[in-house]
């Protein structure tokens, strides 16, 4: 599977979804908090390593969004938890941005970060197994927001990444595969957002 398209394809297949199992260390602490464990590394890649082996996951996640240290934990019997998935036919993808922080200008609203790195990171990811990368953006709704500011800031982040990640896919493919379309869809997006183009 090392065309795009066919990796997207799969993670839409019919009757399947994606499981975001990315939750950030924060957020598994509360959970778990919440529930009385620790939230100690070999408790996080036990619950992380019970989900991805649930009897029968295959048929209905298509694909496992992952946090930094889950891509990087084995479990228990060696296996890579990328691989696990894998072996399953579940494919592996990654969060690849750091986080949403607060907007300059805006005190209501938020900017994703984590292009410093990225080309790097996607690079190690990919190494790491996996075949797709999450990069969202928070949106605050509510009186006055969201602003045109925020929505053109956070799309020309989400535009970098979306180039980096293709500038990744198009090396691995000889640099031919796709390129066309996703040129044009770049073009249309800075018509679309022509306050702040793409670098």
């Amino acid at each position: 599977m090392a065309k795009l398209e066919d990796v997207a394809r799969a993670l839409v297949a019919p009757k399947k979804g994606i499981l975001a199992a990315d939750e950030s260390g924060g957020t598994i602490e509360k959970r778990f908090k919440s529930i009385g464990v620790a939230s100690t590394e070999a408790n996080r890649r036990d619950y992380r390593e019970m989900l991805f082996r649930t009897p029968g996951a295959e048929e209905f996640i298509s694909g496992v969004i992952l946090y930094d240290e889950t891509i990087r934990q084995q479990a228990a019997d060696g296996t890579a938890l990328a691989k696990l998935l894998q072996d399953k036919g579940i494919i592996p993808g990654i969060k690849v941005d750091t986080g949403a922080k607060a907007l300059a200008f805006s005190s209501k609203e938020k900017i994703t970060e984590g292009l410093d790195g990225l080309r790097e990171r996607l690079v190690e990811y990919r190494g790491l197994g996996a075949k797709f990368a999450k990069w969202r953006a928070v949106i605050t709704i509510g009186d006055g927001i969201p602003t045109d500011y925020c929505l053109e800031t956070n799309a020309h982040a989400l535009r970098r990444a979306v180039r980096r990640g293709r500038d990744r896919a198009d090396r691995r493919a000889g640099g031919a595969d796709g390129r066309p379309a996703y040129h044009r869809a770049l073009q249309r997006g800075n018509r679309a957002h022509a306050p702040t183009g793409v670098p």
